[in-house]
């Protein structure tokens, strides 16, 4: 979902009614819905070895292959509550705080790219997935921290 929200943000938020910003918001609103779901029945399951696990040959050169892939279990799913429940309440106060900003709409797409991100990293299956996901990171913090790139006071 975030992922979706970084895509139209970036390609259509300008054009959309308050530049998209729900779009964001609620793409996150659903993730936190999904990610309580997910918690309720890690609760209601009471299986302590739940894992699922799905992963994909992303380069192949014969003896040499790169997996990607993702990993749920019990503790992945905790995290993801947490980090889903912590980007809620950022989008939410960016609302109000970021109102009337030039770079609103490209804010919440750095936003929803950050989040997109950090269930990266909690999802990640190897050391592979996660350094991507960790870099995409970096990308989004640097983005997010240079949003006011014109202002003395940021710099």
């Amino acid at each position: 979902m975030p992922l979706a929200a970084f895509v139209i943000q970036i390609f259509f938020g300008k054009r959309l009614p308050r530049q998209g910003d729900w779009v964001s918001v609620g793409a996150i609103i659903i993730t936190l819905i999904l990610s309580i779901a997910m918690f309720v029945a890690m609760l209601l399951g009471n299986d302590p070895d739940f894992k699922q696990e799905a992963s994909f040959t992303w380069l192949d050169m014969g003896a040499f292959s790169i997996q990607l892939g993702f990993l749920v279990d019990n503790i992945t799913v905790i995290m993801l509550l947490v980090v889903a429940l912590i980007s809620t309440c950022t989008h939410i106060f960016s609302l109000k705080y970021l109102e009337g900003d030039i770079r609103y709409s490209r804010y919440f797409a750095y936003l929803g790219l950050f989040t997109f991100s950090m269930n990266g990293i909690v999802l990640a299956n190897n050391l592979i997935s996660m350094y991507m996901s960790w870099e995409l990171v970096g990308v989004s913090s640097y983005l997010l921290i240079g949003h006011w790139f014109e202002k003395d006071s940021a710099a």
